[in-house]
């Protein structure tokens, strides 16, 4: 226990930190999961052979999603920065980190989405057209319903996707566990708490993993 000594005297720190990790990760998955969901159902139902055909639509929206895919995070972080200081009031901060966030993760689950829509038996697309279903009602009953599964295997990988960047949001003064393991951990040489801070880290990935495959098997039919 010696060894964890400085980790046992800052663990309100620590505890603070974590919070921050949530904090960031919840706001940012909400946001990102709503915004990727419904550009990944306008990318599907308008590809061409879709139900809302638009096949420019389609392919201005598709190439616009790759753009942002292909921006690296911390030069996201400073593009967007007068944005963000215009959405939250600040550039800095746990909520300041939420913006650029959503910027990286929508399109990063909007793609994830696309792929679990587009799992869907064609089959029953077209039943549920010839039955005079509206396209609303293919997307709420067909798409979803049966893409379900493969949609929480994408919000699972998005989940953890969007820990590993909340540890990048300290460049712009945010908080968080991966902050602590730089700073303190590394910087001080602190080893013990980068040890805690990749333990807690690990945690929050099992539980995303454990849950998603819970209602993965829950929801497969």
């Amino acid at each position: 226990m010696e060894f964890f000594s400085y980790a046992w005297s800052i663990r309100d720190q620590i505890l603070e930190e974590t919070v921050s990790t949530l904090y960031m990760t919840f706001f940012s998955a909400l946001f990102a999961g709503l915004i990727g969901l419904i550009v990944a159902v306008l990318l599907v139902t308008t590809k061409k052979g879709g139900i809302l055909e638009n096949t420019l639509f389609h392919s201005i929206l598709d190439k616009f999603i790759n753009l942002m895919r292909a921006v690296p995070f911390v030069i996201l972080l400073a593009v967007i920065a007068p944005f963000t200081r215009f959405i939250v009031g600040t550039r800095i901060g746990d909520t300041a980190a939420i913006v650029p966030l959503v910027f990286t993760c929508a399109p990063f689950f909007a793609k994830q989405v696309e792929q679990a829509l587009s799992s869907v038996n064609g089959g029953v697309i077209e039943a549920a057209q010839a039955m005079g279903d509206s396209p609303l009602d293919i997307i709420l009953s067909v798409y979803l319903r049966e893409g379900l599964p493969h949609l929480i295997r994408g919000a699972a990988i998005t989940l953890i996707s969007l820990l590993g960047l909340t540890t990048m949001a300290g460049t712009i003064g945010a908080g968080g566990i991966g902050k602590l393991a730089i700073s303190v951990g590394y910087n001080r040489y602190k080893d013990d708490v980068v040890i805690v801070s990749l333990a807690i880290i690990l945690v929050l990935v099992y539980a995303i993993q454990g849950a998603a495959h819970y209602f993965v098997q829950k929801t497969t039919h």
